[in-house]
């Protein structure tokens, strides 16, 4: 009964647990209550911004341009410094101001409550910004008349068009990108589909060079997104750099799973997603060493079958290398306002009326997270100023969305992120306990600067869970997309480096940034030099694609069949 209900209350809040915020906030208010000399405070500072918003408005009655917040980039247009829209802004800048220190300053609230209500109130106060409204902002007014309303009339063309494909129908497919379709313009390095099992098909791509290093590259991305975020256009691939660069390359596409597949779980995804993969490459690449590289939650799933193969004593790996992947996820960023035991009941809830997460659920928590850039924003300009951006092909990739097995979803928020079992050595895969001290190769780690999904300084924390004496960490500016997805030259980019070559000696994170060497430009070539230095030698000639004496034949070109499931 009570699951019934938990399921039909997530049908309407989208798999929020509304519980969480409402105790979140009855902490703040019964602490704040208890406390007179807060309350206090907070009243003066109210009474000061009060009488600082009266006095700007008349001085903006007097006419003469004036400024609502200097430091705010939003009211930088020059109509944004009239009355009234400069006493709107003004007013807003103050009120979110005064509700930041209120949401902050109160002792005694749990700290995991004061970041629910400071996210519940931040996204309240950017939903009144005047900036989002065509009535309380001089621009889209301006916008309007120069246009005798054209501009509205797209938007709501804009509208209707998402309107109709938000209701439309599970059997109905999104619209896809019509600049960036998959096969033609992006995911174009030349490859066969070696593997195809029922979660995964394994790519192995081409030679571009007429000899390779001996030790073959395996890429595992993360099952939240298509694999093709690395091997995006021709100029801003990473499969087409490494193959370039006299690289074997193989890649893991994994399956868009459907309601079919909402019991599989970590293991399923450990045995058909690695260690089948694993199988394969070493049948058609038999003596080579591998090197390993995981991005995102791929790598999460790539550091424990590194550590079982270690502590089974298997000696297949060249090297190990994570891209933005958490082992520790004790400090999780901004989704740790996702994770609690109550919002993973109500996720899971939501979960087992389809099976799946969806990608749509996914994209909206992260909306929530950066609501201003990801929501606000793109809303105004498409509705009210009646524009649709032409997307790049990272904008067309992160459209293509992938879904996530109700079971797997589930294990993963509960043992690594809720319980962080793995940094603790109790978790457990395939009936074994998984110990990271075990991985012991020469490892490569980067994080990216301004990573909402995974921290920098959580993906850090890799270097005490090991025990590589070979282990370099690399920073580089940047998201956790972007940053990754850097090309080999970009004149933007920058990235501190540090290795260690002993086991056990640590810096703390500021540290270790104070440290780092700083240097300019993409973080591929400096990674890729890594990488042929943990190779052999001497080239040899490239694989065959495929083997399929040993059960492996070509079964198609790439990118394959999973990729272009919806």
């Amino acid at each position: 009964m009570i699951r019934q209900m938990r399921r039909q209350l997530a049908g309407f809040t989208g798999g929020l647990a509304p519980d969480v915020y409402v105790l979140a906030w009855l902490d703040w208010c019964l602490n704040l209550s208890t406390r007179p000399a807060t309350q206090l405070e907070l009243a003066k500072d109210a009474a000061v911004k009060a009488i600082d918003n009266w006095s700007f408005a008349v001085r903006a009655l007097e006419g003469k341009p004036l400024a609502p917040a200097e430091d705010d980039p939003r009211y930088a247009a020059e109509a944004w410094q009239h009355w009234p829209f400069n006493v709107y802004a003004h007013a807003h800048r103050n009120l979110t101001d005064w509700w930041q220190t209120a949401l902050s300053a109160v002792p005694g609230v749990a700290p995991g409550n004061v970041r629910n209500v400071e996210f519940v109130g931040r996204n309240a106060l950017e939903a009144a910004s005047p900036t989002h409204y065509l009535a309380t902002n001089p621009e889209l007014l301006k916008t309007t008349y120069a246009e005798s309303g054209q501009n509205l009339v797209r938007g709501l063309r804009h509208w209707l068009l998402d309107l109709d494909q938000a209701f439309a129908g599970a059997g109905k497919a999104a619209r896809r990108s019509d600049h960036y379709v998959v096969g033609r313009d992006v995911a174009v390095t030349p490859g066969k589909v070696v593997l195809r099992n029922p979660l995964v098909e394994l790519i192995q791509y081409a030679p571009d060079t007429p000899s390779v290093y001996a030790e073959p590259i395996l890429i595992v991305p993360a099952w939240i997104m298509k694999y093709y975020i690395l091997d995006l256009s021709p100029s801003n691939s990473l499969v087409r750099y490494l193959v370039s660069q006299g690289h074997t390359v193989f890649m893991v596409s994994w399956k868009n799973p459907g309601p079919d597949e909402r019991n599989l779980g970590l293991d399923d995804y450990l045995q058909l997603g690695i260690r089948d993969v694993l199988d394969a490459v070493a049948a058609i690449t038999p003596k080579a060493k591998l090197h390993l590289v995981g991005y995102c939650i791929g790598g999460t799933l790539l550091s424990i079958a590194a550590a079982a193969m270690a502590a089974a004593a298997d000696q297949r790996i060249a090297s190990l290398s994570l891209l933005a992947a958490q082992t520790d996820f004790s400090e999780p960023g901004e989704l740790s306002l996702f994770i609690s035991p109550s919002q993973i009941e109500m996720l899971e809830a939501a979960m087992q009326r389809t099976g799946v997460l969806t990608a749509e659920q996914m994209g909206a928590a992260f909306s929530l997270l950066r609501s201003r850039d990801l929501l606000w924003v793109p809303a105004v300009n498409k509705y009210l100023r009646g524009r649709t951006e032409k997307p790049n092909d990272l904008m067309a990739w992160n459209a293509d969305g992938t879904r996530m097995p109700c079971r797997m979803h589930a294990e993963y928020l509960r043992e690594l992120y809720l319980n962080n079992a793995l940094a603790r050595g109790a978790f457990i895969a395939q009936g074994k306990p998984v110990d990271l001290a075990a991985i012991k190769a020469p490892m490569f780690v980067v994080g990216t600067e301004t990573d909402h999904v995974a921290p920098w300084r959580s993906v850090y924390k890799a270097r005490a869970l090991t025990r590589s004496s070979d282990y370099t960490f690399l920073l580089t500016s940047g998201g956790h997309n972007a940053g990754i997805v850097s090309g080999p030259e970009h004149p933007r980019r920058r990235h501190r480096t540090l290795t260690w070559t002993d086991p056990l000696s640590n810096l703390t994170p500021e540290v270790w940034h104070e440290t780092a060497a700083l240097a300019h430009g993409s973080w591929w070539p400096v990674w890729q030099r890594w990488l042929a230095a943990h190779s052999s030698p001497q080239q040899v000639s490239s694989p065959p694609l495929g083997n399929e004496a040993a059960g492996y034949p070509l079964i198609g070109d790439a990118p394959g069949t999973y990729v272009l499931e919806r």
